[in-house]
Formats: structure tokens, sequence, C-alpha cells
């Protein structure tokens, strides 16, 4: 108890002897003492032992009052025991003002046998009671501060001799040992409240635990981050909040395992998952043995938000890293070009499903332009702000197309040294472009699928779902419904990828943007390699319109890439198209005067040039579909594509030509 928590005198209980005590009659055998003073002892403790005490006082030395009272923090006095003819009344207010009590309070023993209404004229009791005789002497803690006092008094004069005097020592020891006894619990349950006020709304968490990781105490800051209840949290197991991932498990084990070796954990971060919604949370772990090694005090905070941070800031350098690669390569168009029919039905498609998160998918031949719709969509989505992640399904071995969509943990697989973020996770929350998706491996589709579904995926060696918010738009140039009859590609992605489809027309559609997209790009290419190069030749012109252009845009802009670099004046005219094809299939000659002379009549239908021209990179390759030197490469088109367009075409091998 502290010394200051009392107002009153400070004195030692052995610095001032009890008063001598008259008493009219002799006190009994010592055996009545000892018994009386017995009873007393045993009554228990608090209120009931005061109020044997002030009893076995009053029947022992024959007083009409025996009191005990306490000062509390407050200054104020309490009666803990009043003994009188009437009974023992306890826990009522004691005005002690201008009476002796308040001397002895003070901590001045009063002993005044007779007279007690002539030394005391102001006291109110004293009046009403008529008291004549008063013994009182201050009850003290060991460090002499005044806890209350004991006294007696009666209406008539006191007599007692040294005997009577010691007995009332004995009780007056009793009481104050009492007393202390009370202040003392007191004091621990404030302590005790204290801490455990302290300890439960402390904005940090704390947490015992058992040694099995058993909660045996959490205090509301552990209970809300960690989603449980209160009711629940004694009882919850801390490992079953632990994620069913190797490297959270991996963790735990070796924090736990420290804990066990006697030694303290201090800023471990654990991933766990709360017991309300299953929502991950991170935490900074600290715990140490119990000295008695039967549980552990455990420390944590929330690091939550801050480990968001570092894995956005994680996956915006590697989205940045991505998109520096982008930039380094060059991009089809810096706009769309034409003004085609066919064209306008594509881009007001284009228009009306860019606001939406509906999947797109974009058919059309190789090179027009899959890719530059796809960018198109984007950036006219509400997404426009994340990123636009494309993965050529195409240029992958079907081995790694997995890895790259989904990314993979370290040691998933041989080579696997560190955690790779997949294609799908770099688009969190923008798109995600998968061109030539009829590449994609069968084994592959099916996690592809679900993702579509399910709106999540696992990394390649993990075992935590991850939840996706991406928007998918795919393309490709291989007939789908054809890939679906012979068991290429899975019916059900189909459906899936075809929520929008979007059919881009080939060049040889769309004539008419043919001068258009020729001036822009001779202005681009001109612009990069710093040559003047202004115009084209009308009668270039009309060949380049009379062509079939079977690589669509992407040919003919390589095309004009190639005649800037050759060219020795600022207009292109038809001395260049030897040079511009490279010894490949020739370009048709037009006679520009004569058609303007005779309309239609000459010309050949498209689909006739087109399969000439297709025969004639046939038989330059020998009748090879593939590889290096196949009519495929020589066409700049995929050889399914190649394929398809001969069944379309009605092109076989005649018998007399060789291989």
């Amino acid at each position: 108890m502290r010394a200051s928590a009392y107002h009153g005198t400070r004195m030692s209980p052995v610095d001032r002897p009890l008063p001598h005590i008259p008493s009219p009659a002799s006190v009994g055998d010592d055996a009545l003492v000892l018994q009386q003073i017995a009873r007393a002892v045993t009554a228990g403790a608090g209120v009931d032992f005061f109020a044997a005490l002030v009893q076995q006082i009053r029947s022992l030395l024959a007083f009409e009052h025996v009191l005990v009272t306490e000062r509390g923090e407050d200054g104020l006095v309490v009666a803990v025991a009043h003994a009188t003819n009437d009974g023992t009344m306890v826990g009522l207010p004691w005005d002690a003002t201008d009476s002796p009590c308040a001397a002895v309070l003070a901590g001045q023993p009063v002993c005044a046998p007779t007279g007690l209404r002539d030394r005391f004229p102001a006291s109110r009791r004293v009046a009403e009671l008529r008291l004549e005789g008063y013994v009182g002497v201050p009850l003290c803690n060991s460090e002499g501060i005044v806890l209350g006092h004991l006294c007696a008094f009666a209406t008539r004069a006191l007599q007692c001799g040294e005997r009577e005097t010691a007995i009332f020592r004995i009780f007056a020891a009793l009481a104050a040992a009492e007393l202390t006894r009370r202040q003392l619990e007191r004091t621990l349950g404030e302590s005790q409240e204290r801490f455990r006020d302290l300890f439960d709304e402390a904005p940090i968490a704390y947490v015992h635990e058992a040694l099995d990781s058993r909660f045996l105490r959490a205090n509301r800051a552990a209970q809300r981050i960690l989603g449980i209840r209160p009711e629940n949290a004694v009882g919850t197991y801390g490992r079953s909040l632990v994620p069913d991932t190797p490297e959270a498990q991996e963790r735990v084990r070796k924090a736990l395992e420290s804990i066990g070796r006697g030694a303290d954990t201090s800023g471990v971060v654990l991933e766990l998952r709360r017991q309300d919604d299953g929502k991950p949370v991170f935490i900074q772990w600290w715990s140490r043995p119990d000295p008695g090694g039967t549980y552990t005090r455990t420390m944590f905070l929330d690091i939550t938000e801050q480990v968001r941070m570092e894995q956005e800031q994680s996956q915006l350098r590697a989205q940045n890293q991505y998109l520096q690669e982008e930039i380094k390569s060059v991009h089809d168009f810096d706009t769309i070009i034409g003004a085609a029919p066919s064209l306008r039905q594509a881009l007001e498609h284009v228009r009306r499903v860019a606001p939406t998160d509906s999947t797109v998918l974009i058919t059309g031949e190789t090179g027009t332009g899959k890719e530059l719709v796809a960018r198109a969509i984007h950036s006219a989505s509400s997404r426009r702000d994340k990123p636009l992640i494309k993965l050529n399904c195409a240029a992958l071995p079907a081995g790694l197309v997995e890895s790259e969509l989904f990314g993979h943990e370290k040691g998933a697989f041989s080579g696997a040294i560190n955690r790779r973020i997949g294609r799908f996770e770099l688009a969190q929350g923008g798109t995600i472009f998968l061109d030539e998706i009829g590449e994609v491996p069968p084994e592959v589709q099916v996690k592809l699928l679900r993702v579509l579904q399910e709106r999540e995926f696992e990394r390649v060696g993990g075992g935590a779902p991850i939840q996706l918010d991406v928007r998918v738009i795919a393309a490709t140039n291989r007939d789908l419904t054809r890939a679906i009859r012979e068991e290429r590609f899975r019916r059900d992605l189909f459906y899936r990828l075809n929520v929008f489809p979007i059919a881009l027309p080939p060049l040889r559609d769309r004539r008419g943007d043919i001068p258009l997209l020729v001036g822009f790009f001779l202005a681009r290419f001109s612009a990069r390699t710093g040559r003047r190069v202004e115009r084209v030749s009308p009668a270039l012109l009309a060949r380049f319109e009379a062509y079939p252009w079977p690589g669509n845009i992407r040919e003919l802009e390589n095309l004009i890439e190639r005649a800037v670099v050759l060219a020795n004046s600022d207009t292109l005219d038809v001395d260049a198209l030897p040079f511009l094809f490279g010894g490949g299939p020739e370009m048709p000659t037009v006679d520009v005067a004569s058609t303007a002379a005779t309309g239609t009549q000459g010309l050949r239908s498209m689909a006739a040039m087109e399969r000439e021209h297709v025969i004639a990179a046939l038989r330059h390759s020998n009748w090879v579909i593939g590889g290096p030197q196949g009519a495929a490469q020589v066409l700049d088109l995929h050889p399914n594509t190649l394929r398809s367009r001969m069944e379309k075409l009605g092109i076989r091998r005649p018998k007399g030509d060789q291989a």
C-alpha cells in the first residue's frame, strides 16, 4: 500500500504504548481470555472478523460500545464494525468531528476514564450518548500509516489494570493486521484491474498461448486482428489460423521450434487467415516462453497493409519491367486507319463492348490488327489506368505456357530458383490479351477454363488460390470450330471465350483503305529512316490495290518499310517491285490506262487472284507448306492458316508437280 494513499499522521505502532485501561471488574482467567482471542482470530476475514472482534472485546472487557473504523483514500471514515447492547452494526459512515475519535485518527492515543463530556464539549455524539469514559488507539500498518482506529466508550467511568491493557493491545494488533491485509488486498485487486485494463485495451495484440498454440487469453486487439469472437478466444488454436501453404507452414514451424528451445522469437512475419471470414492477415510476431515453461507470452502487430503495399510495389516493379520490354518493341499502329464498311462494323462492336467487362474473342487472319483492336478495347474501358498484359501463346514452348500464365513458386520445378509472378497476376485489375489462343496446349486449356469460371488460379507449385480481377481478351487466326471438331480445342473453353466475338476483315476486303494505309506507313518510315519519300506513283498504287495481300496489313507495312529503305527518290514506282518482294510471288501487272478505259473489263475476281497467288507460292516452295523455306513463310502466314485457305480455295497439288 502506498504511504501517500492515506491522510493522517505517520507513527510506528510501537512508538506509543497503549493507555492504561481501568475496569470496574477483573477479567476472568487466562483460559477465558485465550478462548475469546481464538474466537476472534478464527472468525474469518473482513467484516466477519471485525464483527467477531468487537463482540469479543465488549464481552471480555465489559464495554458498552466497541468500535473499529477504517479510513479510505478519500479520507472518509467508515465504522467497519460497531458492537452495542443492541447488536453489531457494520459498514456505516462515522463522523469523528470534534470527538476523541478525531484525535485518535490523527495518530494520538486517547484515554479518558472519566469526564469525557468536559474534555470534548463540542462533540455531538458524546453529548447524545452521554458518554463518560473513552479509550482509543490508532491502527497503523508497518509503515506507520494510520488506517483506522479501535476504541471503546461507555456512559460510566472506566477503570482497568495492566492486564486489561495488554488484552486491548492484543486485539488492537489483530485489528491493525486485518486492516493492513484488507488494504493490501484492495491494492492488489486494483493493480490486477489496471493490468487487466492495460492488457485488454492495449492497441498491440497480446496472447497467452499453451505450448500446443491453444489460446489461454487474448486481448481485444488480438481478437479484432484475427477475427475471433470474444467467446471463442479461449481455446482457439493459433496453428488453425495458418494457411495450408508450404511457405506459411514452414515459417510457423521454425518459430515454434525456437520457442520449444526456450528462445525468444522476435519480429517474425507470419501469414494467417482470419477466423471469421478467412481473409489473409499478416502479423509481425514476438513470443517469449513463460519462466515456468507452461505457456508463452505473445505480442504481435497487424502489418497486413504494409505487406500488401510491398506486394503491390513488387507487382508494379514486375509490371514496369514488362512494360519496359513492351516499349522496346514496335507496335503495329498508333491508331486504327480505314473507312471500309466491314472495318466500321468491327469498330462499332469495339465501341459497344469496351465499357463492359465482357470477355472478347477477336478473330481474323494474321496481320489484320487483332492486337491493335485489343488495345483499343482496353483504352476505352474503365480499366484503362491499369496495365494491358499480353502473351503470345504460340511463341512459348508448351511446358512454359502454364508458368507464364499463372506464375510459379520457388522450387516448383527444376530451374525455379525464385518465385515468379505470372501474366494473370501482373494484369490484376487490368486486362490480359491472349494472342494465338488456339495454340494453348490441352492441359493448360483446363486451367484457363477454371480461371474464366471461378475467377481464381494457383501458381505452379502453390496451394493457395489467388482471387482474380482481370478482363480477358483473346485472339486467334485459327478456325476454332474446326479445332473443336478435331478435338484440339475444348468446346466449353470456346464458349467461355466467345462471349463477344469481333471478326476483323482481311485487307483484300477493304481495298479502299489501301491508299490511306500506304500514306500512313510512308510518312511513318520516312520519319524513322530519315529518307524523304513522299508519294507512290498511280501505277504502283493500282498494283497495291489489285494484290490479294495474304499477309494483310503486316505484309503491307513491311513492304512499305522495305521500299522506303531502298528508295532513290521521293516517289515509289513500279520499278521498285522486284526489290520489294525479294524473289517472292510477283505482284500482278495492272495497266492503269486500260483499266480506266474499260472499267472492270479484264479484272479477275479476288478469289481467283488469291488462288493464283497461293499456287505460285506453293510452286515456288515445291509444295512445302511449313518450315523456313515453306510457302507459309513466303506468304507470311501460319501453316494452319495456309492449309485452311487452300481448302477454302480448293487447291490440291497436281500429280505432275514434284515435291
